[in-house]
């Protein structure tokens, strides 16, 4: 594989010029050479950072069933004598969700029981906006009076209302109660103050904004969908990631436990919560408001394939490294079979009427999952086999996603790429979170691939501008740009390398365990990176056809610091150029199109740029480094166009 490096950029710096005369590139329009995937350029969800309970699920109130490992965490509990607030266990009677809250009011005036929830980090309230509170309660007689507000970070009423808990017996019922927020606060708080004189079990105490995506009640979070949706993904995978694999077995993702109404649906800790001594999380559970369903539901929405990952039978290597014996491996197994009949059975099926009756009625037509998660070694090749035959015996023409660990080369990818390859694997996931100089020097790390059998999934990748596992690690541009000439290669090779996906997704702010991410938040607001812009813009500048780009009859792939793919998009009749200028300098390059009969008469030029190789957005500046759209005239067959320093430039033009 030919060293390209950031040599180049730091003699640029020093101003020592490589060539400086035109670059003279061919476009060959009229000769396919691979088919682009609708899937080539998607995104990766994973519960980290924050990224479902605390982010994308729009649910406001923290441990709001009382079932963290600390029961009150995250809840600030004033009582006017001691008894007065429970923690009660339920344990034999409701597994799923054996905690509740037992509140008992002796004559209490307002301010004798107060209970305020802190949310994640605080709560974002915007002025004016609907926010939905509802509270499950159980209570043998009518009693006490609830008051409801928001607090802004000096306890001051932002908003609220009031509710009488007026059913009884038994029966646990469920109260509801919408009200307007008075001012807009980065760090709210949800306080209750409960007065009057008897007893009052709560449980599921829950708030909402009223602007969730779609407005769903229940959603998520719209801002961040939003941005997920402007990227246009071909797929989204999802849970994950390591959380899939789980510290130990007892605690991997359960699919079929995220289904139903929320009430009953498991809490489990997330395995972010002790991973990083340096990050310690230790209020990060799964609540699986956002679950299977929801899942497949976003999918749909934002126009992309759902790719779920489940578990082989293997928790996290890097951890326990427990597995299931073989033997043990047929629920697992069944896991599987019975995802794909939720996803695609109809109401007649066992599992297709569980959609069905959580309300889409018709299938969500999965085409694809993986088996696995940075899994390797000949366990997870044992496994991996008894699962294939499993799958493929019912559903044979069902797409495989299948582990090369959790490197781009070594002992363990040489081995797991050797066996998946002999094998058959539909499509292999590569892993790659490198340093800018790897993603710069292995832009042509496909063009020597196999072009028939297994298909690539570039599954996870991302610069990193310190080092794996860094706190250092920033989304400046220089992680985009290198990403951005890495992905022409990856462009180029849409014969081999079918799907590819940024990770992580998301980052919180003020909860983050990883970085770097694609797009950050706070409790209000919302951001995309550089690197988010580089995904978008090869994701809404897809085609459907890749066709040659040379530099003296090679693949433009550094030479000059030069980086270049082509495409055609047949259902608009265009040709799109891709050009990336590593370098400090404006390059002027001539693109001479063979095989073009008519050019328009203007093409559309989008450039991403900036001269800082450092500089980064933020919720200050969002939009520092984002993409500029411009009209460019057009004459005759050939294309002048000036690169840019440290830029990323996309040339839509009718053919």
């Amino acid at each position: 594989m030919r060293k390209i490096s950031l040599l180049m950029i730091a003699l640029a710096a020093l101003g020592i010029p490589n060539a400086r005369s035109q670059k003279q590139l061919t476009v060959k329009v009229n000769q396919t050479k691979a088919d682009i995937q609708p899937t080539m350029w998607g995104v990766f969800f994973e519960d980290i950072n924050l990224g479902a309970d605390g982010g994308i699920y729009a649910e406001m109130v923290k441990n709001r069933s009382f079932e963290f490992f600390r029961p009150l965490m995250g809840w600030d509990v004033k009582r006017k004598t001691e008894g007065d607030v429970l923690v009660v266990n339920r344990k034999e009677v409701n597994t799923a969700n054996p905690r509740y809250l037992r509140v008992t009011a002796n004559n209490a005036a307002k301010g004798d029981v107060v209970l305020v929830n802190e949310g994640f980090r605080g709560m974002g309230i915007k002025k004016d906006l609907r926010y939905d509170f509802s509270i499950m309660y159980h209570q043998q007689q009518p009693a006490v009076r609830l008051t409801v507000e928001l607090i802004d970070a000096n306890g001051k009423s932002i908003g609220g209302t009031t509710i009488t808990p007026q059913e009884s017996g038994d029966a646990w019922h469920k109260a509801i109660a919408s009200f307007n927020a008075t001012a807009t606060e980065l760090k709210g708080k949800l306080k209750i103050t409960i007065e009057g004189n008897g007893v009052i079990d709560l449980d599921m105490i829950s708030l909402f904004p009223g602007d969730t995506w779609k407005n769903r009640p229940g959603g998520m979070r719209a801002d961040m969908v939003q941005l997920l949706a402007d990227m246009k993904p071909g797929f989204i995978r999802f849970p994950g990631g390591c959380i899939v694999e789980g510290f130990d077995l007892s605690q991997r993702y359960q699919w079929k436990k995220t289904l139903g109404p929320i009430e009953e649906r498991q809490l489990l800790i997330n395995r972010w919560n002790f991973e990083f001594a340096h990050r310690p999380t230790p209020d990060y559970f799964q609540t699986f408001g956002l679950g299977f369903f929801e899942y497949f539901q976003l999918a749909e929405d934002i126009g992309a394939e759902p790719l779920p990952i489940l578990n082989c039978g293997m928790a996290c290597q890097f951890n326990s490294a427990e597995v299931a014996t073989l033997d043990e491996l047929d629920p697992y197994v069944q896991d599987a079979l019975d995802l794909i009949e939720f996803a695609n059975g109809d109401a007649s099926t066992k599992w297709g009427k569980v959609r069905a009756d959580m309300g889409h009625s018709t299938p969500f037509n999965l085409k694809m999952m993986g088996v696995g998660n940075e899994n390797w070694g000949p366990q997870y090749v044992e496994r991996l086999k008894i699962f294939t035959k499993a799958i493929k015996s019912k559903y044979p023409d069902f797409k495989l996603v299948n582990s090369s660990g959790t490197d781009p080369n070594g002992e363990r990818f040489d081995y797991l790429n050797n066996e998946l390859r002999k094998m058959n694997a539909d499509i292999i996931d590569e892993h790659y979170y490198r340093k800018p100089e790897w993603f710069f020097e292995n832009a042509r790390r496909y063009d020597n691939y196999p072009r028939n059998g297994s298909k690539i999934f570039g599954g996870e990748y991302a610069a990193q501008s310190d080092k794996t596992v860094s706190v250092d690690n920033k989304n400046c541009w220089l992680t985009a740009l290198s990403e951005a000439a890495f992905m022409t290669g990856l462009e180029r090779n849409a014969d081999v390398v079918n799907m590819a996906s940024y990770a992580p997704l998301f980052a919180h702010a003020d909860g983050w365990q990883w970085t770097p991410d694609l797009i950050w938040v706070n409790n209000l607001k919302s951001y995309g990176t550089p690197d988010y812009y580089v995904q978008q813009l090869f994701s809404l500048n897809k085609g459907n056809k890749v066709v040659p780009i040379t530099l003296n009859n090679d693949v433009v792939a550094g030479q000059d610091s030069l980086f270049a793919a082509a495409a055609i998009d047949t259902k608009t009749n265009e040709l799109i150029i891709k050009l990336v200028n590593a370098s400090n300098r404006s390059q002027e390059t001539s693109l001479s199109l063979d095989g073009v009969k008519k050019l328009a008469s203007q093409g559309t030029l989008t450039v991403l740029q900036n001269d800082d190789l450092m500089a980064v957005n933020s919720f200050t500046e969002p939009t520092k480094v984002s993409p500029k759209q411009s009209t460019v005239k057009l004459s005759g067959k050939k294309i002048n166009l000036s690169a840019a320093p440290y830029s990323f430039s996309v040339l839509r033009v009718k053919i």
